[in-house]
């Protein structure tokens, strides 16, 4: 996430404002602008040092924090300005102090709280904004704040699952390559000497082995540098449209992590759609903030194509049925909620299978990757160290006969 400074002209006073907004992209931060009332003048980065990117970004563990105490406090009978107030006197993180400082002196300034949010839209998303703006609405304004902060926790727990899942894969790909890496720098030259000082020639697959080390020893620095231009090149790349499509479209699609991804947006669009239905929130204002919750652009052109049929009449159940990534319990669930008039309840009911779902599928994933991966492991620096051996072992019989 980048910060942009910003001249921007307001579409209802007129007034010319300046700022700053986090976004991924130049074209993100003037969207935000757009979808804020402005008009963008001009937009150009902050320069950030490394570490003031961190120190001045509110986690998401500390915006769960914030929201769970604030909604303590609003349910305890304490005013909207006293809350804040506390909230800045009892916050240690500087990020969080700044942060809430901000929105207390908006709302004092006659600013409702999801008109303050916005300014933050880096931190506070759609469906944050539109939850307080109904629970503000409603009265109910804790309520929506306890619901905000369950939904956050769920939606962190289960992308932290996914990341352990995928941490142990990580880790071994590395120990085969730093195995491998070893071999080619410290054994096969060995073995090149040895061959050379018994003048014999080197068998066709270790003189292979012994090409590859040579070219590694040698041009180490080349490798770095190609290495270091495609990692550059992919941050680019997955910044633009294209990129962010073909990313989301490789969740989708690519083995064992496809099912994972399907769960946890599906639950998402379901979780979400539950929160926003039962705060009051109309249908397709509801779809559409949870068609971009789910942080995917092919189920979130799948998710306004539906909010396209519901808005000339179809049923919630009929939009969605038969879509490609829209997994089926979500239509049924909605069916069977028009029918009672508990769609909210039926959706956060399907979002709870999906989310168990989902911890099987990791369990099932954690259990299968293992010994996929030892064999992998073993497989390479077998081979390796085959190509090596065998070799050796012939030289020592020739020697030994001889």
């Amino acid at each position: 996430m980048r910060r942009f400074k910003y001249q921007a002209k307001d579409r209802k006073t007129g007034r010319i404002v300046h700022g700053s907004v986090q976004a991924d992209s130049e074209q993100v931060a003037g969207k935000i602008l757009v979808d804020q009332g402005y008009t963008p003048e001009k937009i150009t980065e902050e320069g950030e040092s490394f570490f003031s990117r961190f120190q001045n970004k509110v986690t998401t563990k500390e915006r769960i924090a914030f929201t769970r105490q604030f909604a303590t406090l609003i349910g305890a009978g304490m005013p909207l300005s006293a809350s804040l107030q506390m909230i800045v006197d009892q916050t240690e993180n500087k990020a969080t102090r700044t942060l809430v400082e901000d929105v207390l002196a908006q709302v004092e300034s006659g600013k409702s709280l999801h008109e303050a949010f916005a300014k933050h839209p880096d931190v506070f998303n759609n469906v944050y904004l539109s939850l307080v703006e109904a629970g503000e609405a409603s009265g109910t304004l804790d309520v929506s704040l306890r619901r905000l902060a369950d939904q956050q926790e769920k939606d962190a727990d289960m992308i932290s699952k996914i990341r352990s899942a995928m941490t142990y894969p990580a880790i071994v790909l590395l120990v085969i390559i730093a195995v491998v890496i070893f071999l080619m720098l410290q054994v096969v030259p060995q073995v090149e000497n040895l061959y050379r000082d018994l003048g014999e020639p080197l068998p066709a697959l270790t003189a292979m082995l012994v090409a590859m080390s040579n070219f590694i020893i040698n041009f180490w620095w080349l490798i770095l540098v190609i290495l270091g231009m495609g990692v550059w090149f992919f941050m680019q790349f997955k910044r633009t449209e294209t990129g962010i499509k073909w990313l989301d479209t490789m969740k989708l699609r690519a083995p064992l992590i496809n099912g994972l991804f399907l769960r946890l947006y599906n639950a998402r669009f379901a979780r979400t759609a539950q929160m926003l239905l039962s705060a009051g929130v109309p249908m397709l204002e509801a779809m559409n903030i949870s068609g971009s919750a789910m942080n995917n652009t092919i189920l979130e052109g799948e998710i306004k194509e539906a909010a396209t049929m519901v808005r000339s009449g179809k049923a919630l159940s009929v939009s969605l049925k038969g879509r490609d990534y829209i997994l089926p319990l979500v239509p049924q669930m909605a069916a069977t909620g028009e029918q009672s008039g508990k769609i909210d309840e039926m959706l956060g009911r399907a979002a709870t299978v999906y989310e168990n779902e989902l911890d099987e599928r990791l369990a099932a994933i954690s259990t299968l990757i293992e010994p996929i991966l030892m064999v992998v492991l073993a497989i390479v620096a077998g081979g390796i160290v085959g190509a090596i051996l065998f070799p050796i072992y012939s030289l020592v019989s020739k020697i030994g006969s001889g």
